[in-house]
């Protein structure tokens, strides 16, 4: 099968999948982070998804990347060179994929591994309410989590990870003004209205780079 010829599958495939699953365009789209233009682009066989976005597609329909690939009503053949590099493409992106996941476990263990000795070593003083060490912990995770997606472009999960960082942080100075100053500012969590609110209008905006990438 030539790339025009896979192309072309391909576009069928997801139209098909997309339709079983009761999505858009506009809600694989949102889904995948990606502008409905682009969507319609691999739809009509005009351009593809780069390999993670096959991977993200085929989790997404509970489907193999080889059942996006392949024509579900050809009879079995031999395997061309453009499949076998895309197989090949997609078992490396599927490990690299594991591997992420792994250092964003570590990393997120590293953060509440702080949380758990700050608390020890506080709570060894005889500090009152050394539990609000885990609070802090919250915001922090979610740092260190949107820094590492971003840096992978990976931004499926910014728009929550943002959302927690704003509450956690308000959260965590409402309770330390409570706990250690006896002030019952719970007018801080005004702050986080607009802030959400902001969350969500930058999160609309769509992604020109990959608007230009496949449009």
């Amino acid at each position: 099968m030539n790339d025009e010829k896979l192309k072309d599958q391909l576009g069928a495939n997801i139209v098909m999948y997309r339709k079983r699953n009761g999505l858009t365009q506009a809600g694989l789209a949102e889904k995948l982070n990606y502008s409905d233009k682009a969507v319609s682009k691999w739809e009509r066989g005009e351009s593809m998804p780069d390999v993670l976005t096959l991977v993200q597609l085929a989790e997404l329909f509970d489907i193999t990347v080889n059942d996006l690939l392949s024509d579900p009503d050809a009879l079995p053949e031999t395997t061309g060179k453009v499949e076998k590099v895309m197989e090949m493409a997609v078992e490396r992106a599927t490990k690299n994929k594991a591997n992420k996941r792994s250092i964003l476990g570590l990393s997120s263990l590293c953060v509440w591994f702080v949380a758990l000795f700050l608390f020890v070593v506080i709570s060894s003083l005889d500090v009152p309410k050394s539990w609000i060490a885990f609070i802090y912990a919250i915001p922090a995770d979610a740092i260190v989590r949107l820094s590492l997606r971003s840096a992978w472009h990976d931004f499926r999960w910014n728009k929550l990870l943002v959302s927690i960082i704003v509450w956690g942080g308000l959260l965590s100075i409402y309770l330390t003004l409570l706990l250690f100053f006896s002030l019952n500012i719970w007018k801080l969590f005004l702050l986080g209205i607009p802030g959400q609110l902001a969350v969500f209008l930058a999160f609309r905006i769509k992604n020109p780079r990959k608007e230009d990438k496949n449009g």
